[in-house]
């Protein structure tokens, strides 16, 4: 393929992206506003899925290296009450298509199959503006610039790359999580770690639940949600950890201690992390040499499934490209109208998730779904 590719975005979309075009010999760079593949924590566990993350993976070839992550035991799933009570508990029988790996341990496995020099660090996008025949101009926050025969925004919630395409913009949700971990736990937090259990652990009602995964070395890595307007988290000052911390829990007053442990006992000051969505069913006419791949073109609520569809993105408009090395509008065409679709019914998936874990009857119809093996 003659035509450059230009990936901004150097999360696990833009390099299962850069990766599988790699396998098959075409060229790319990504372009990274982080300073460093260490420049910032990459988050905690995911569950990779049989059904897109792991077809990605195979698409790129790194199915054994991925292998190699694998935390066993981490499908395990609890539900409980905010009294402690379980409701739910299913043991990780070694059977399931979702393993659980740590974010950034899948991405360095990626960043490790490149080419040296691909992912260019330290390149923060200011603008993009389009140039005649297709192609694209890109500036930097340092004031260099690339221009590029295909660009692809693989940049995120709040993509740069998006305008060129698209108006919209991501909303407030309505909810927010406040993040914490709990380190070493089994030994440090026992009632917490006991709480949690093996793998995943979930006590939802309709405006407050926490989650929380065991994550490896004994880490608990908890998310506590809350259905509150922006206004009412602008109100706590997050920057006095003790005062947010105090202020969150006291939402949770009279729940179980091995539940309230996982906001009062953090090793880290809590973080505020608001969520935003695009609207459901977001597409946009196309745009020579221009596109979008994971949040960038399909931001969603939380519902498990954002990673997976970024890595298959990526996979899948790699292979396109290399299925129409001389027409890259042919394989721009045949990416997107196979990705709004899947993405859309991913975020209505997701809905009815959210519908059964924190709907009237939660977490009841959750747990009956469980308990069917569906």
């Amino acid at each position: 393929m003659n035509n450059d590719v230009t990936i901004i975005g150097a999360g696990l979309g833009g390099l299962t992206l850069a990766r599988v075009l790699h396998v098959y010999g075409i060229p790319a760079t990504v372009y990274e506003a982080e300073p460093s593949p260490a420049a910032r924590s990459q988050g905690g566990m995911l569950d990779i899925h049989d059904y897109n993350g792991q077809l990605a993976l195979e698409a790129a070839d790194l199915m054994d290296a991925f292998r190699g992550l694998i935390l066993e035991g981490r499908q395990a799933m609890r539900v409980l009450a905010p009294d402690g009570t379980v409701l739910f508990d299913k043991a990780d029988d070694g059977t399931g298509g979702r393993p659980e790996v740590q974010r950034g341990e899948l991405r360095q496995i990626l960043l490790d199959s490149l080419p040296v020099g691909t992912v260019q660090w330290g390149h923060k996008v200011s603008s993009t503006r389009s140039l005649s025949q297709g192609r694209h101009e890109v500036t930097f926050a340092d004031g260099s610039t690339v221009v590029t025969s295909l660009l692809v925004g693989a940049d995120g919630a709040w993509s740069r790359v998006r305008p060129l395409l698209s108006t919209a913009t991501p909303g407030y949700i309505g909810k927010s999580v406040v993040e914490t971990y709990l380190f070493d736990a089994d030994i440090r937090h026992p009632v917490a770690a006991q709480t949690v259990g093996g793998g995943s652990m979930i006590a939802p009602t309709p405006s407050r639940e926490i989650f929380a995964h065991r994550e490896r070395d004994a880490t608990l890595h908890a998310y506590v949600g809350l259905s509150e307007p922006q206004d009412w988290f602008a109100a706590i000052d997050f920057a006095d950890a003790a005062v947010a911390t105090a202020r969150i829990a006291q939402e949770f007053d009279g729940w179980a201690p091995g539940l309230t442990a996982l906001i009062t006992d953090g090793d880290i000051a809590p973080v505020l992390r608001p969520l935003y969505a695009l609207p459901t069913g977001h597409r946009w006419d196309r745009v020579p040499g221009v596109t979008l791949l994971g949040d960038a073109a399909h931001l969603a609520a939380p519902n498990g499934e954002g990673a997976n569809l970024a890595m298959l993105d990526g996979a899948e408009l790699g292979k396109a490209l290399a299925a129409h090395p001389d027409d890259i509008e042919a394989a721009l065409t045949e990416y997107e109208q196979a990705m709004f679709p899947r993405s859309a019914a991913a975020a209505a998936e997701g809905a009815q998730l959210d519908d059964l874990l924190f709907g009237d009857d939660a977490p009841h119809r959750l747990i009956t779904m469980f308990e069917q093996g569906q």
